[in-house]
């Protein structure tokens, strides 16, 4: 991978040069948009309505709208963010806070640090440091010239830094009139919701989902690109629930039914698997 960025975590008076690369990637099915007639990609022109004319991107330059159709014009130098007091380039830690202190409502986007060029032990340092306190520090850092608050924690061998929300971005649940709802909930019905999460609880393993419309898309493309016919599923009727309690209880058994076709698939993968074993040793033993 290449690094998208070089730099350095600083706290204290102890700098720790890092290389920043990013951590996830859209999988999402890229399409081009056509014209419905001819099926040519559509372009898209930047035209200035008032010049009636085309124009490149030498010409464009970026205008803050202070009032409506008033603009101030900002240059490149503007930009500049050694102009402003108290900004760093670098990752600048500010606090190191407990992780469950942190509302996963701010996380945004993972990147991974690395060491950079003789920054290996002090890098180690500072990973085996945090690890040891179980603490994630929140820091701030600039991308592409905008300055985002982030947070970074230890995740196995590398520290992962999460750019976050600032709290004016992220917006108050107060706000949703619908949350001002009131009802009675039974015991019995709470004690089978419980039972029913516990049913459909497992230890969490990343490789267990996948994007199953993705790939259902992906399979109507290629059938599309094979030219046959595609049979789209009939939608299942989903009836009005009436009784929440004969729910819950259908809900606990299906769970339970899930469960245990997964324990038998995975007993057979695992017997399917030794069974060829088996065999071989077995004629590798008449043989002798």
């Amino acid at each position: 991978m290449r690094p998208m960025w070089k730099g350095a975590i600083s706290f204290g008076l102890v700098y720790v040069p890092v290389k920043l690369f990013a951590a996830t990637e859209q999988k999402d099915i890229k399409f081009n948009y056509l014209h419905k007639k001819c099926k040519t990609p559509v372009q898209y022109k930047r035209f200035c309505p008032f010049c009636k004319n085309d124009i490149s991107m030498e010409e464009i330059v970026r205008g803050y709208e202070y009032e409506k159709g008033k603009y101030v014009v900002l240059k490149e130098e503007d930009f500049n963010l050694e102009g402003f007091s108290g900004i760093s380039k670098n990752i600048e830690i500010i606090d190191f806070v407990d992780l469950s202190g942190i509302d996963p409502i701010y996380y945004n986007k993972a990147y991974y640090l690395a060491p950079g060029d003789g920054g290996a032990k002090v890098y180690e340092l500072l990973k085996r440091a945090m690890d040891e306190t179980g603490k994630v520090a929140v820091a701030r850092v600039v991308i592409r010239s905008r300055q985002n608050l982030a947070a970074l924690r230890v995740s196995g061998k590398v520290i992962v830094m999460s750019t976050m929300h600032y709290p004016d971005e992220v917006r108050q649940s107060d706000a949703l009139t619908e949350l001002n709802y009131q009802v009675t909930l039974h015991d019995n019905e709470l004690k089978m919701a419980v039972n029913l999460i516990n049913s459909l609880s497992s230890e969490y393993q990343p490789q267990k989902y996948n994007d199953t419309y993705r790939q259902g898309l992906m399979d109507v493309i290629q059938a599309k690109i094979a030219g046959e016919n595609i049979e789209i599923p009939a939608k299942p009727e989903t009836g009005k629930v009436v009784d929440l309690m004969e729910a819950l209880k259908a809900s606990i058994d299906l769970a339970r039914e899930s469960r245990d076709k997964q324990v038998k698939d995975t007993q057979a993968k695992e017997v399917k698997e030794v069974k060829p074993r088996t065999v071989k040793s077995a004629a590798r033993r008449k043989t002798s």
